[in-house]
């Protein structure tokens, strides 16, 4: 069954505050300003909106200033990013360091239901070195998969993108979205990731002329911010599956006869791999998958790896 899903990515570079600012005046001036740019993206009614990494720390600060600012700050704008959500009945990702339960600090995304609500936490598990020796912050060491009221979501910070082992969590676990809260962009590693998990892929990249992005499945865009806003909404579908062509092309005929325009088969060409969405209420991409017993990439991968360890079938 159709499950559209219109997601907003917001990337803003950090504020710049006079030297003489009090803390309680940044942490005034930093809602303020984050206000008005999430106000733009709820001009298109999104679903979800995706904030980029440490989207609440003023720029020029030194680590112990840092420091300084987030127990100054505290769970203050996380409060009203729950209270944002809950008038504006919208799901939010909001990044940021903040004080875990133990009183230690954590580079985490915060995932925010329609009503406030924290549905999951995910914290960031490779920080670079000195987020660690000089800002004291911990590694987090879980790669939760967190339902949200749309579906299923993972959390990737930054320099997580750099590290495989993390990547190996997901591919397993297959998210529908995986959520890029970062500082930097990474370049093809966000087309890589979101091919190798099946997963949608949203970035929200906090730099100032890098665009935010969303790759489908298949690891092909689907948009990008431009040089002129740091924003973008657009709506997904997150009723899918991957086939490859092999053996299921003539099927992919047969459902597209079928079903017509209440199924999109999307073939970007090159790759051998298709991207099956249902357009339907009622029907699921599973449902038709089933149907007309087209065999998945992941099954058939997993089908031509066991072929090729049969006894007797490789080279002494």
């Amino acid at each position: 069954m159709a499950r559209y899903v219109k997601v907003g990515t917001l990337g803003l570079k950090p504020m710049e505050f006079p030297q003489e600012t009090s803390y309680a005046d940044m942490v005034k001036g930093v809602w303020e300003h984050l206000n008005s740019w999430i106000d733009k993206v709820l001009y298109d009614e999104p679903d979800f909106i995706v904030l980029n990494e440490c989207c609440d720390r003023p720029a020029g600060l030194s680590r112990t200033q840092q420091r300084d600012y987030y127990k100054a700050r505290g769970n203050a704008i996380l409060e009203k990013m729950q209270e944002k959500a809950r008038q504006n009945s919208v799901n939010i990702a909001y990044s940021a360091v903040l004080h875990a339960e133990d009183g230690a600090l954590r580079n985490s995304t915060v995932f925010i239901g329609r009503e406030g609500e924290v549905r999951g936490v995910y914290n960031k598990n490779h920080l670079v070195i000195e987020e660690n020796t000089e800002s004291g912050i911990l590694y987090g060491k879980d790669a939760p998969i967190i339902k949200m009221d749309f579906g299923t979501v993972a959390g990737v910070t930054c320099f997580d993108l750099n590290f495989p082992e993390l990547l190996e969590k997901y591919k397993k676990s297959k998210p529908e979205l995986i959520v890029f809260c970062s500082m930097f962009h990474g370049g093809h590693v966000q087309q890589h990731w979101a091919y190798s998990c099946r997963s949608y892929f949203v970035g929200a990249v906090g730099v100032q002329g890098l665009p935010c992005n969303i790759w489908n499945p298949l690891g092909y865009e689907e948009t990008k911010s431009s040089t002129y806003l740091p924003f973008i909404t657009h709506k997904i579908n997150l009723d899918y599956a991957v086939a490859h062509i092999d053996y299921n092309a003539e099927k992919f005929e047969h459902l597209k006869k079928k079903y017509g325009k209440g199924v999109t088969i999307y073939d970007p060409g090159y790759l051998g791999s298709v991207l099956i969405t249902s357009e339907l209420d009622g029907i699921s991409a599973m449902d038709m998958i089933k149907e007309f017993e087209i065999e998945l990439l992941d099954d058939y991968m997993e089908r031509a790896r066991a072929a090729r360890y049969t006894e007797g079938r490789m080279e002494k």
